[in-house]
């Protein structure tokens, strides 16, 4: 370890801990949920499925009545998804469609690949198994069970689950409020001049859109000027109206730098230097009711300190149970040689052969890297990695979500 530095996993915990889910439930419309956090756990009023039927497009049949090899039975009903039929009389069969209803008496249902039609009778070349093609009542679900656990951050198919349970509305956390705001002189908007010395602010669009991925309501405070009565000014505002204040820039000690004098002004503050590589920096605390996180200017550490704290951070704060990223086992294509005694989030990609590849730079200011990898290698500290090595890889896919 680093001395003086804080690990990851440990800066980890100390935001986990401060993290307040909101308490604020509303019922929303179940087709509106996906990527809604649920609040309460729901149960099914029903079975399902709702009743005995056909897993299959065939013919329904008492298998007491296939004595022998292509039994001939008369086809006494036909039941159709949505209808019901009768009790099926000894010696017949029914026409039977998927999903339909298994009529009373019948105990398997035959494919129709495996019948003849004659007229209004049916020959049967095949004989089935006891129950088979046949979906039983609450094979699924079963009335009172429980199909959706609180906390989970609801996916097309959960709202699809629940709807197939009959539940038409959702009891949800409201949506986390986030504020942004960027510090620095330098900094100037896509489509104004660019002076000399002048940098394009990255950063606010890489924040805006990551925030916006996870479903917060965010306000775009812009950027701050570098003086101390600004900075202290928009975080009274931002603490009024949110639950959650990022910034991006002026975390470190310099001259310049006015996040820590103005969060220690307004609320508390920790300031720590993570074990990482790239984004050392990381500033944690609170203004008034709102958490804050301060991150690094720099772009690259921007964004990997954003899906790696505050992605956690913002989730636990939606009410989400479960926030660590499900990392892959990989095989590495490439050779580190050289790596840094701080734990590395190395940019790399998938190739063709079903390995990851390295970015050619893993320079901190290369912004490119990160729209051209697929993902972080998770590299611990001081770890060699050559070429045919088992990796720890984590997706894109698991943390812009």
């Amino acid at each position: 370890m680093n001395k003086g530095l804080l690990s990851v996993d440990e800066a980890l915990d100390v935001l986990l801990a401060g993290a307040r889910p909101v308490a604020d439930i509303e019922t929303i419309p179940t087709l509106q949920a996906t990527g809604r956090v649920l609040a309460q756990a729901q149960t099914s009023s029903m079975d399902v499925p709702p009743m005995d039927n056909a897993a299959m497009d065939g013919y329904a049949v008492r298998l007491a009545d296939l004595t022998h090899a292509d039994t001939r039975l008369r086809v006494a009903q036909r039941i159709a998804a949505g209808a019901v039929g009768t009790p099926l009389a000894h010696g017949t069969a029914a026409r039977i469609f998927t999903g339909a209803p298994i009529p009373v008496g019948a105990d398997a249902v035959v494919m129709q690949e495996f019948c003849a039609t004659e007229g209004d009778h049916v020959l049967v070349r095949k004989h089935p198994q006891p129950e088979e093609w046949i979906r039983r009542r609450g094979a699924d679900i079963q009335t009172g069970s429980v199909v959706l656990q609180s906390g989970l951050r609801l996916r097309a198919q959960d709202t699809g689950l629940a709807a197939s349970v009959g539940i038409a509305n959702l009891p949800v956390h409201r949506r986390v409020r986030v504020a942004l705001f960027f510090t620095g002189d330098e900094l100037v908007m896509p489509g104004e001049p660019l002076p000399p010395g002048r940098i394009y602010n990255s950063n606010r669009f890489t924040l805006n859109g990551l925030a916006r991925s996870f479903g917060c309501d965010v306000t775009d405070y812009g950027i701050v000027p570098d003086r101390l009565d600004a900075t202290r000014e928009v975080l009274r505002r931002a603490a009024a109206d949110n639950d959650l204040i990022v910034t991006s820039g002026g975390v470190s000690v310099g001259e310049e730098d006015h996040i820590k004098p103005a969060v220690e002004a307004e609320g508390s503050l920790l300031m720590w230097k993570i074990a990482m590589k790239p984004g050392r920096p990381l500033a944690f605390g609170r203004v008034g009711h709102a958490a804050f996180i301060g991150l690094p200017g720099n772009p690259v550490s921007s964004f990997v300190t954003f899906l790696i704290f505050v992605r956690p951070f913002l989730l636990r704060t939606q009410g989400v149970q479960r926030v660590a990223p499900q990392a892959l086992d990989a095989r590495a294509d490439f050779d580190w040689l050289r790596p840094d005694t701080r734990r590395e989030f190395l940019r790399a990609r998938w190739n063709e052969q079903g390995g990851l590849d390295l970015y050619p730079t893993q320079d901190s200011a290369v912004l490119t890297s990160t729209a051209w990898a697929d993902g972080f290698v998770d590299n611990p500290a001081s770890q060699v990695v050559r070429a045919g090595d088992r990796v720890r890889f984590l997706p894109f896919s698991e943390l812009c979500r």
